[in-house]
């Protein structure tokens, strides 16, 4: 068996541009252009990049939530793609998500425990006994009281309501998790919680986890490998230690100079970017960044660059590390 779980070959994920009247076709939103990923089993790949930059729709195109253009997504050696969407597949467990925002991921009208034993009834086949006693293991595990499971999800606080959220997709019992800003819209303190969990549960259940997020002191406190998005493409992917420590392409090193410097980190030289990240629908020739990049030269507008290895495990897309 391979050590990559999940193999994206140069995915594009397209939306239309259509006309209010006629609803003809006159453009796309490149949210995803061409990208080339690979998650080894049992590891934390975070993917981080500014708001728009395609790292959702990445997460969302794994599970099938948003339809491919063009490209394969192959998870343990099959292509998933080849499966109509609606069409049951033996991955369709396996591969699950956990959404930004819980409240609005989760049924108002149903208690915790309905939502939990509905899973376990309609799609693991359980008795309602069996599924009642699952779902009340399924909040232990998460650090929530069985006795929470009568509730409704406005009675919950944000931690617990993604405590639930969590819950819910470990109830398919997956090999591979999609955390799409799982921890960004709570508490600081809350923020520690949840990501010490999903960290015990990778190793109680022994998942694979791609970890979306912009808040880079998090990726970098759960992540085993990073990728870094910008305007729909892979800038940079190396290991975590190795990104934090010698990023290579100006962007990296523009969005980890916005870490607040922490005692016994080296002080690095903030860096502001000039200017707004283009729209994905009239994308830049050559290299995307090149309009906000401070080192860019004539061929970074005229030639796309390509994701070359650099370093062992250490991928950039720069003219500049070619030179």
């Amino acid at each position: 068996m391979s050590d990559k779980i999940i193999e994206i070959k140069d995915l594009h994920v397209h939306f239309p541009i259509r006309t209010m009247i006629l609803q003809r076709t006159i453009g796309n939103v490149k949210a995803v252009d061409g990208v080339s990923l690979d998650i080894n089993r049992g590891e934390t790949l975070g993917l981080v990049g500014e708001s728009g930059c395609g790292k959702t729709t990445i997460g969302r195109a794994i599970v099938r939530l948003n339809e491919p253009t063009s490209g394969e997504i192959l998870y343990d050696g099959q292509n998933i793609l080849d499966h109509s969407k609606g069409a049951p597949h033996p991955s369709r467990k396996d591969l699950q998500i956990i959404f930004q925002d819980p409240y609005s991921s989760l049924n108002p009208r149903h208690t915790v425990r309905n939502m939990l034993q509905e899973v376990l009834t309609v799609k693991m086949g359980m008795t309602k006994e069996d599924a009642a006693a699952r779902s009340d293991q399924l909040l232990k595990n998460v650090g929530l009281n069985p006795i929470y499971g009568l509730r409704y999800p406005h009675e919950f606080s944000g931690g617990q309501r993604q405590r639930v959220a969590i819950a819910r997709a470990l109830a398919l019992e997956p090999r591979f998790l999609v955390c799409d800003e799982a921890v960004s819209a709570l508490d600081v303190s809350i923020q520690s919680q949840i990501i010490n969990l999903l960290m015990d549960l990778k190793e109680q259940y022994g998942m694979t986890y791609l970890f979306i997020s912009h808040a880079l002191n998090v990726v970098e406190h759960i992540s085993d490998r990073v990728a870094v998005m910008y305007l729909g493409k892979i800038v940079e992917q190396a290991p975590t230690e190795e990104i934090f420590q010698e990023p290579a392409h100006p962007y990296t090193q523009a969005l980890l100079s916005a870490i607040p410097i922490l005692s016994g980190r080296k002080q690095r030289e903030r860096i502001i970017l000039k200017g707004e990240v283009p729209s994905a629908a009239n994308v830049p020739p050559g290299c995307r960044f090149h309009t906000r990049c401070p080192y860019a030269k004539e061929i970074c507008s005229q030639v796309e660059p390509r994701l070359k290895e650099i370093a062992p495990g250490h991928f950039c897309a720069c003219h500049l590390t070619e030179e």
